[in-house]
């Protein structure tokens, strides 16, 4: 466990203030479910095609777009569970705790603006640059709310599990920041590069400690 700072702000005891911190956890929940439905009104397909196109035509035009659908979905569900698993371990919260919460949020309900944007701009380096710069505020965001929690002494996550949500929010965020100079210029093989989120490093390593602790009981 991170070792606790005193805080200069009173914090409130989560058993003492049960209600109002279910509400936080609510609140943040909604706006997860919110984000994660918005992402699908990207993907539209015309009522009444362009002559000469076929439906086959239209749904390749929506490769950008499916493509920046499955990737916001996986990362906003795998942030979804890190703040989940981050609040269960939660024991006070406070002001800037709260504060930092919302900032947040602001950048999860930021994902579906993005992900429209680069599926109808799929091919443009703004647009690129844009989804880019939205996940690494996410995942540098999350981390930064972990940390300082944990050093104000308000959660019980253990030096294991921190390691674990850093090496994770660090990997996502280093996958995104590279694709922002290849988006200069090739900004259609850019978004290419975010497949690696899905052959996360630190998660075999979780999954393999997860087992050999198993193994050990």
């Amino acid at each position: 466990m991170m070792p606790a700072m005193a805080r200069p702000r009173d914090a409130r005891r989560r058993e003492e203030n049960e209600v109002e911190f279910s509400r936080i956890v609510a609140f943040s929940d909604g706006v997860f479910a919110i984000a994660i439905t918005l992402l699908v009104l990207s993907l539209t397909v015309p009522e009444h095609l362009p002559r000469g196109e076929s439906l086959t035509d239209a749904l390749w035009d929506l490769r950008h777009a499916l493509l920046a659908y499955a990737i916001s979905f996986a990362v906003i569900g795998r942030y979804w569970v890190n703040h989940h698993r981050f609040f269960s371990s939660v024991t006070g919260f406070d002001g800037r705790l709260l504060g930092i919460n919302i900032f947040y949020l602001s950048w999860v309900v930021l994902l579906p603006f993005s992900t429209d944007v680069i599926g109808n701009h799929g091919g443009e380096a703004a647009a690129v640059i844009l989804y880019a710069v939205n996940l690494v505020g996410v995942s540098m965001v999350g981390l930064w709310m972990a940390l300082d929690a944990a050093a104000a002494g308000l959660s019980e996550i253990d030096s294991e599990e921190m390691a674990a949500l850093r090496h994770k929010s660090l990997f996502v965020a280093a996958v995104f920041l590279l694709s922002i100079p290849v988006a200069l210029v090739v900004p259609e093989y850019a978004p290419l590069l975010w497949l690696a989120l899905f052959f996360d490093p630190a998660d075999r390593r979780a999954r393999r400690g997860r087992v050999s602790r198993r193994g050990e009981r």
